[in-house]
């Protein structure tokens, strides 16, 4: 029996209803647990005010679809300017005539309220911004994305610990092969399926790859100890000449938020000192730290295309999954996802969540580098708005997959490309590396 578009509408809404609930339960959740003036000061220079990312989450929303979408008068329309990402660096931010904690929240909660109106009785086909209620999860995609920039802040921030979790589940690496071979051949790379897919994840088109060994799990802290201790962060061997001179300049050591005392390696995580994990996935290190530890080990970081088909690619049936366990949507099972731990799990956790050829946490722990500038693929077409990828096009950003513990499972699937400089650290990046077969 064909569905009818009404109850297709009706799963659309439900579906898009429950990734707004959870996008903005998890906001409330980062600016509520400090202060006001812990909203308004800004924590590093790298990173916006709290309030900003708050109000202008709303403001994304207004603009899209309540105006866009609903075709609605402008309600705020003197503030476009002020929460225009592209037109003010995050350094600037604080100069800003922003709206105050109290301000922000009522409108960013006003917002909201309409926006449910609209997810109620809109149609939800009949158009490529609202076909499939693409419009409803691109702001979804786009509130988790910035909650993710707001946790990074609230790791950036000096003071008491602010947020609390439960710790991830085991791992062990026991009986784990250190790499797994992925076999030569051509995959389907992207989506032209994927709904709420983003413009830089299409259009889907194959990609032929040589054989290659790939980690079985994420570099863990123990493997970059070595690294550290070896003295690879002065030898000028194994550093791309631009990371070389950063880390110079920067007098740089060791990961971000590392520190040596009393003859071991301390972190500090989310306000609390604590002694470095040695099973636990690197974490904050930049590109050229992962580049260099790669040459370092004698190895390298795999390609985006290598990277997705070990996560995607089923070689039973010779076609591409959404994620490395299925098509199933992601469970605490399978990866860690949604700042439910508040760090990434040991190496090996997640065995539900394996790719076909055995290959671990693919999915959520951390950000991995890869070699690969950000591109667009063959066909590529902006969609809805240039701003989103194609200007971000070109040498100047590395590629990252596989999303972190730190993402949420609507803005993180087997297709989804992250990008950022190659300097940055202050983000949850880490990596995994790769040789030829």
């Amino acid at each position: 029996m064909t569905e009818t578009p009404v109850a297709a509408d009706d799963v659309l809404r439900k579906r898009a209803l429950e990734a707004l609930t959870t996008a903005r339960a998890r906001t409330r959740l980062l600016t509520e647990c400090v202060e006001d003036d812990e909203l308004t000061a800004q924590h590093s220079p790298l990173m916006s005010p709290l309030v900003w990312d708050l109000a202008h989450i709303g403001n994304q929303e207004e603009q899209w679809l309540l105006r866009a979408v609903a075709g609605r008068d402008a309600i705020r329309p003197e503030i476009d300017s002020v929460y225009d990402a592209f037109e003010h660096p995050r350094a600037e931010r604080p100069t800003l005539p922003l709206l105050s904690p109290a301000e922000s929240r009522t409108y960013a909660s006003d917002i909201r309220g309409r926006v449910l109106d609209v997810l109620e009785a809109h149609p939800l086909h009949g158009s490529p911004l609202v076909d499939a209620a693409f419009a409803f999860g691109m702001i979804a995609q786009h509130e988790q994305q910035h909650d993710e920039t707001m946790l990074i802040t609230h790791q950036l921030r000096r003071g008491p610990a602010a947020l609390d979790a439960p710790e991830p589940p085991g791992g062990g690496t026991a009986g784990l092969p250190a790499e797994v071979l992925v076999p030569a051949g051509p995959f389907t790379m992207g989506t032209s399926t994927e709904p709420w897919a983003l413009d830089n994840e299409r259009p889907a088109h194959h990609r032929r790859v040589d054989a290659f060994h790939i980690d079985t799990t994420p570099v863990t802290n123990g493997a970059f100890q070595a690294f550290v201790a070896d003295g690879g962060y002065t030898d000028e061997r194994w550093w791309a000449p631009e990371g070389w001179d950063q880390i110079r300049r920067h007098d740089i050591g060791a990961p971000l938020f590392w520190r040596r005392e009393g003859g071991q390696w301390l972190r500090r995580r989310f306000g609390v000192s604590e002694p470095v994990p040695e099973d636990e996935p690197v974490l904050h290190v930049s590109w050229y730290e992962a580049d260099a530890y790669a040459r370092w080990a004698g190895r390298r970081l795999p390609t985006e295309a290598e990277w997705e088909k070990a996560a995607r690619h089923d070689p039973a049936s010779g076609r591409s999954r959404r994620y490395p366990w299925g098509d199933e949507d992601p469970t605490p099972e399978r990866a860690n996802l949604g700042q439910r731990h508040l760090r990434p799990a040991p190496a090996g956790a997640y065995p539900e969540g394996a790719s076909p050829l055995g290959v671990r946490q693919l999915i959520g722990d951390v950000w991995e580098w890869t070699s690969s500038d950000f591109l667009p693929y063959p066909g590529f077409a902006a969609f809805p708005y240039r701003e989103y990828s194609e200007v971000f096009f070109g040498p100047g950003y590395k590629v990252l997959r596989g999303g972190s513990f730190a993402v949420d499972a609507v803005a993180c699937r087997g297709t989804f490309r992250n990008w950022d400089l190659p300097v940055r650290r202050q983000i949850f990046s880490g990596f995994r590396t790769a040789r030829d077969a």
